[in-house]
């Protein structure tokens, strides 16, 4: 994980030719090449927002390119709301996912009288080995999910099936030590709040567990935190892109299922790829007189 973390910060810092001879021709850059990270180029890369967190996403596979994002933003291809939907679902997830544990910890909180033993607690080793663990199984399960995306344009379709599932069992064990450290997070605000004889409430943002009535300075470290500003960054941004998609599908219905020709039609490479057969079908000047 940190080398791949060095390596996206080189790429950021150097350009992504930094590694080619000074002979070599470099590659001319292009949005629609599956290298470069969709969600990046839509709005910002969801895998950027909980670093060292314990909603940790680990580092994306995909590159994020800034010369791409702009030639990106400028483009009218129909692939862009291809890209914004791909953007819109894959967050909406993440969201579901918070407003499942909010849901979860409520729950917990309603049964919080009913307990006659106090939770248990990991030790502070435990649950440094834990994250260190889930770091591990980040950088694992983005080498599979690259592995298999290779293999499976390759052609090598049970392959990469095979590579999926290991995927999805690693997953399985990351999600068990989240849950771990995450019921000790519990503990230690339940025993917080016990011993200052104060309730507790679940944020409606993140999901975490807050004192009610807690000092202002924890509760603006709260506000703060890399976890409540990453998922109230989301819900914006799929609140935004849901209204303007809303808007140009109507757009399209308006227009009796046709857009401009740009957005409705075909792709950069396509249209590209047309000019140039284009340019080579058309007669010279001199031929056509």
């Amino acid at each position: 994980m940190a080398k791949n973390a060095a390596s996206a910060l080189l790429d950021e810092l150097m350009g992504r030719h930094r590694n080619a001879a000074p002979h070599e021709q470099k590659k001319d850059v292009e949005w629609e090449d599956p290298e470069f990270c969709k969600f990046f180029l839509v709005k910002f890369c969801p895998h950027d927002l909980f670093v060292n967190t314990r909603a940790d996403l680990g580092p994306c596979p995909k590159v994020h390119d800034d010369e791409a994002k702009v030639q990106f933003d400028k483009s009218r291809s129909y692939v862009k709301s291809q890209y914004t939907d791909e953007f819109i679902k894959f967050c909406n997830n993440l969201i579901h996912d918070v407003e499942r544990k909010i849901v979860k910890g409520r729950h917990r909180l309603s049964l919080i009288g009913q307990k006659t033993e106090p939770p248990s607690r990991l030790s502070t080793a435990q649950q440094s080995k834990n994250e260190e663990t889930i770091d591990i199984l980040n950088e694992k399960i983005n080498n599979l999910v690259k592995e298999a995306e290779r293999v499976g344009m390759e052609g090598a379709v049970e392959k990469a099936q095979g590579l999926m599932k290991l995927c999805d069992q690693l997953k399985e064990e990351r999600e068990s030590l989240r849950r771990q450290n995450s019921d000790n997070h519990w503990s230690q605000t339940a025993e917080l709040a016990a011993a200052q004889e104060k309730q507790m409430e679940v944020c409606t943002v993140c999901g975490a567990f807050l004192i009610v009535g807690d000092a202002q300075s924890r509760i603006d470290d709260h506000l703060m935190g890399k976890q409540h500003l990453g998922y109230s960054k989301l819900k914006g941004a799929v609140e935004e892109l849901t209204t303007s998609r809303a808007q140009e599908r109507g757009v399209f219905r308006m227009n009796g299922g046709r857009g401009s020709a740009d957005i409705a039609g075909r792709s950069d490479k396509e249209r590209s790829s047309s000019r140039v057969k284009e340019s080579k079908g058309r007669p010279s000047e001199r031929e056509s007189y």
